[in-house]
């Protein structure tokens, strides 16, 4: 016989939905009880209720540990239609208890449009500190570690309580992924990948995101990951003599003969810095993109076009391709082949803001355009959470830093771009930004054109989970790499 072991909470808005849901969990044989968060007093299908002002405000987080009193802890996050799998609360049950979670979610199915969709996630590691980790709906926490979480919480967050939550309970308990798919959800937000993943920069969500950031940091402050607003200066009269040219700016392609063209006039038209050249690196295209470049090299001796000697290059590779060539100038400065620059001074206040910042690196803001470059929602990416103080910190907690990037080519050599066409730019950042101060500019450079050929407009689950599973891993790497940092310097 089982034992009650599960308390379960679940958000009680639309009714219709609510009753097929409670039907689901009512036939499983582990649920002890059922509790149902409501934004008013309103009495819900005789069932145990109290009010909430939101899911994810710390007070709600504190009522839900001092009503439970089940061994395990069941937060449903939406309001749509859930139907459990076959033992599903069972089966979690049955894991949790084996393997000490503190903290057990699952692979699930998505209903989109009347189709089921299998949807898995990805295991959580120490990295894993971006606030919209999807752990799907269903989070089981066991109860002592919910309680012990809360008891060391000090903050009261009006949008970061969940998140609090969980970065607390991962200090001293396993965060388990069991890839079973153990429930189906109704799917509502259809929007491509392309047009989800500039959420968290969208300036109605700015309020939201200074909590996070706030939660973030005190994290990294307990783990002894958090960096101190101190970095190394950068001599750059110490390279005076060793470059041709002051930039470069460098494009790294594949088979882009509808856009080539225009990235390659938007880098020659800069005016107003000492001397520049363009430095494309042509990854074996196959449909005209090569003649294009070449022709530009052959009327423009600034144009200079380099076919690396490898054939298992990604952009990261052919980024070092153009940093190692000998005519590679004292910056690097990012242009991608589907973009162009915002106009014909961007060089300039790219080159100016190392020196006038002392930095390693710096970051500009950009413009999401469709082709014919006119603006398209959400406009402006400025990532102004970026702060001198704090940016270092926060870039461990949000998916990207920006662009254009640019880089002071003597350390960017030392350091290398990893061999990926993928996350490359943001690993960059994160090692740039352990010693040295990033600079950034917040005004627009860079039209960043939205189209249905760039490589992040249309992805599949298992492509984005890949991708983010590579950025978790990256934050890991640079996470463990600060704390050692912080040990030494004791």
């Amino acid at each position: 016989m089982h034992m009650k072991k599960i308390d379960c909470f679940i958000i009680a808005e639309d009714q219709e939905a609510l009753k097929a849901t409670l039907a689901s969990f009512d036939a499983s044989s582990v649920v002890n009880e059922i509790y149902l968060m409501t934004k008013d007093n309103e009495e819900v299908e005789s069932r145990k209720s109290f009010i909430i002002n939101s899911l994810y405000s710390s007070d709600t987080i504190q009522k839900i540990a001092s009503k439970s009193e089940a061994e395990y802890t069941l937060i449903y996050c939406k309001q749509s239609v859930l139907s459990l799998g076959q033992f599903a609360l069972e089966r979690m049950v049955q894991v949790a208890d084996s393997c000490g979670a503190g903290l057990l979610y699952s692979d699930y199915y998505q209903l989109i449009d009347g189709t089921l969709k299998a949807n898995p996630v990805i295991d959580y590691q120490e990295g894993s500190l971006r606030d919209d980790f999807n752990f799907g709906s269903l989070l089981l926490y066991r109860t002592s570690a919910l309680k012990e979480a809360i008891n060391s919480c000090n903050s009261n967050y009006r949008y970061a309580g969940l998140y609090d939550l969980r970065l607390v309970v991962s200090r001293q308990w396993e965060l388990f992924h069991l890839n079973e798919y153990l429930y189906t959800e109704i799917e509502e937000d259809t929007r491509k990948s392309g047009e989800k993943q500039f959420d968290y920069v969208d300036p109605k969500n700015r309020e939201v995101q200074k909590e996070m950031e706030a939660a973030c940091t005190a994290h990294l402050r307990a783990i002894g990951g958090y960096l101190a607003p101190v970095f190394e200066s950068v001599d750059f009269d110490k390279y005076e003599g060793d470059f041709q040219y002051e930039a470069s700016i460098i494009i790294p392609v594949r088979n882009r003969v509808r856009t080539i063209e225009d990235a390659i006039k938007s880098a020659l038209r800069q005016v107003g810095t000492s001397s520049f050249n363009v430095i494309v690196v042509d990854n074996y295209s196959d449909d005209g993109t090569s003649e294009i470049i070449s022709a530009y090299a052959k009327k423009d001796n600034r144009v200079i076009h380099l076919i690396p000697k490898r054939k298992d290059l990604g952009i990261g590779g052919c980024w070092n391709v153009g940093v190692e060539n000998m005519y590679c100038g004292k910056f690097a400065v990012q242009l991608d082949s589907d973009d162009v620059y915002q106009d014909a001074f961007t060089l300039r206040k790219i080159v100016n803001a190392f020196y006038d910042q002392n930095c390693a690196m710096v970051i500009g803001s950009y413009t999401m355009t469709n082709r014919n470059m006119e603006p398209i929602p959400p406009g402006l990416i400025d990532h102004k959470e970026w702060t001198p103080d704090n940016g270092r910190n926060n870039a461990l907690r949000i998916n990207g830093l920006g662009a254009p990037r640019a880089f002071f080519t003597p350390i960017l050599r030392e350091l290398k771009v990893p061999n990926t066409s993928y996350g490359e730019d943001y690993a960059l950042g994160l090692t740039f930004s352990r010693n040295y101060q990033i600079g950034r500019i917040y005004d627009s450079l860079y039209l960043c054109r939205r189209w249905e050929g760039n490589s992040d407009a249309s992805l599949s689950v298992e492509k984005m989970n890949a991708h983010n599973l590579y950025k978790d891993r990256l934050r890991t790497i640079e996470l463990k790499a600060r704390i050692a940092m912080n040990q030494k310097n004791r």
